[in-house]
C-alpha cells in the first residue's frame, strides 16, 4: 500500500513551533488555555502547551476532551471501523476555569468540521470561554459545516477517496503525516496511526446519541 509522506518528523516539530508562536502573538496579554480533542489532538495540545508556556514564561492550562457522545454520526458509523458496542470513549479532563480565557481547541486533521462542532458542544458543557479558537496540524478540506481553523500546520488538498494518516511519537513511535488511498484499504484493518474515520453527514442529534449510550 502506497503512502505519500507530506510531513516528516522535523516538519511536524517546526510546524508546532510556528503554531505556538502564532497563538502567543495573536493572543497578546489575554489568558490562554489549550484543550485537545482525543486522541491525537490531545497529544498535540500537550506539545503546544509546553512550547507556549516557555514563550510566555508562565504555566498554561491544558485539558483534553472526549467528544464520543456529542457526535452526530454514532448511529451510522462504519461497523467495520468502530466497536459494535458503541464508540471508544476516553476520559475528559478539564479541571480549570476558562470563562475569561481564550480556549484553543487542538486537533490533528480538520475534515468536514463535524468533530469540531461536537468538541464545541462538549466544551460549553464545562463553561463559557471568552473566545474559542481552533488549531489543527492539517486541513484537508471538504467542509460540510462553516468551520475554519485559526491556526493551520499544513493545507492538504485531498480527494474524498484519500485518507490522511497522522502518526505521533507518543502512540506510534514516530512523527509523520501521510496521505493514502482509502480504496486500497477496503477490507483491511485500519493502521494504528490512521486518522479517525471520515465524519458522517448524518444529522442525528447528539442528545439522541446520549440516550442510546448513557454514561
Amino acid at each position: 500500500m502506497s503512502h505519500k509522506v507530506v510531513l516528516d518528523r522535523d516538519d511536524v516539530r517546526r510546524t508546532l513551533v510556528r503554531i505556538a508562536h502564532e497563538i502567543v502573538e495573536r493572543s497578546g496579554t489575554d489568558p490562554i488555555a489549550l484543550v485537545g480533542i482525543h486522541r491525537r489532538g490531545a497529544l498535540l495540545a500537550a506539545r503546544l502547551r509546553d512550547q507556549i508556556a516557555e514563550l510566555v514564561g508562565e504555566p498554561v492550562p491544558l485539558g483534553d476532551l472526549d467528544i464520543s457522545f456529542y457526535r452526530d454520526d454514532l448511529g451510522l458509523r462504519d461497523p467495520a471501523r468502530a466497536p459494535a458496542t458503541g464508540p471508544v470513549v476516553h476520559a475528559t479532563h478539564i479541571d480549570f476555569g476558562f470563562e475569561e480565557a481564550t480556549v484553543v481547541l487542538v486537533d490533528d486533521v480538520l475534515f468536514t468540521g463535524r468533530t469540531v462542532r461536537a468538541a464545541i458542544d462538549a466544551l460549553f458543557d464545562y463553561g463559557r470561554p471568552r473566545r474559542v479558537q481552533l488549531a489543527v496540524l492539517a486541513d484537508r478540506g471538504h467542509r460540510e459545516l462553516p468551520i475554519r481553523p485559526d491556526y493551520v500546520g499544513k493545507n492538504l488538498p485531498t480527494g474524498r477517496a484519500e485518507r490522511v494518516n497522522v502518526s505521533l511519537e507518543e502512540l506510534d513511535g514516530h512523527d509523520e503525516v501521510t496521505i493514502s488511498d482509502a480504496r486500497e484499504e477496503a477490507g483491511r484493518s485500519p493502521p494504528v496511526h490512521a486518522r479517525r474515520d471520515a465524519e458522517s453527514r448524518s444529522q442525528t442529534a447528539g442528545r439522541d446519541a446520549l440516550r442510546r449510550y448513557p454514561s
